[in-house]
């Protein structure tokens, strides 16, 4: 098959993908608005993100991405920690809400703005900052992010701030091992390449396995916030590294 058919096969195979999306995100969200918001969070949150398996399962149908983990077993089956991952794409905000349930995801302000799918996020409890106020934003961070996970729920936040080609490394910033260090929870590491797959703002989805790989836990008992953030940013970057240079050497 020559490049140009491939593009013109992704590109059906994406607009069946949305064709199937958007309709079921306006429908389900408008449901979750009248029905969950009354329910308790470990409820709530259930409800909400029941949508999310049929975005993996309906992508992997019309676009061919799959899904590969190694280290499932390092994440914790209980009890509050702060996960840190790469970003890259928006699958990794679909899938994360499969595999850590409950979870509180650190965002943007602005993504609940948006119709639909911000009003079904805002009824999941996230620390939504506002990242023109870095000050003010850290300090949301650590006060919000305290209470969550002293209520035992699981922290997810991207360092990078926002979603990079692969390759591109960007600064990983300190707030989630910050947050981990002040609250005395481990920071849990979370490395892939969805971006090879479904592209940041791309509307192709080209087919493949992600590979998404779980870290062991970063103790941060004792130790202080550069400690944990090495420790945990090291891993993650070398992890990408590696994906990147086995997709690289398949490519040849």
């Amino acid at each position: 098959m020559s490049k140009q058919e491939k593009t013109v096969l992704g590109y059906l195979r994406a607009t069946f993908y949305y064709m199937a999306f958007y309709p079921a995100t306006i429908v389900y969200s408008l449901l979750c608005v009248v029905v969950a918001r009354p329910l308790p969070f470990p409820q709530r949150f259930k409800f909400v993100t029941l949508i999310n398996y049929f975005y993996i399962a309906w992508l992997r149908i019309c676009c061919g991405v799959k899904l590969h983990i190694e280290g499932l077993e390092n994440l914790p089956k209980e009890g509050a920690y702060v996960a840190i991952a790469n970003h890259q794409s928006e699958w990794e905000t679909i899938y994360f809400q499969v595999l850590i349930r409950p979870q509180c995801i650190v965002l943007k302000k602005e993504l609940l703005k948006m119709p639909f799918f911000g009003w079904a996020m805002g009824l999941l409890d996230p620390i939504a900052l506002d990242r023109s106020q870095k000050r003010g934003a850290l300090k949301e961070l650590l006060l919000q992010g305290k209470d969550r996970l002293g209520k035992g729920i699981p922290i997810v936040i991207f360092p990078q701030g926002t979603r990079l080609a692969v390759g591109d490394r960007g600064k990983f910033n300190k707030g989630g091992a910050m947050l981990a260090v002040s609250s005395e929870v481990p920071v849990i590491p979370i490395a892939h390449n969805a971006g090879v797959y479904w592209p940041g703002k791309s509307f192709i989805k080209y087919p493949g396995t992600i590979q998404l790989r779980i870290g062991k836990p970063v103790s941060s008992v004792g130790r202080s916030v550069d400690e944990v953030h090495t420790e945990s940013v090291g891993w993650l970057l070398a992890q990408m590294e590696q994906m990147e240079q086995v997709e690289s050497e398949e490519r040849l």
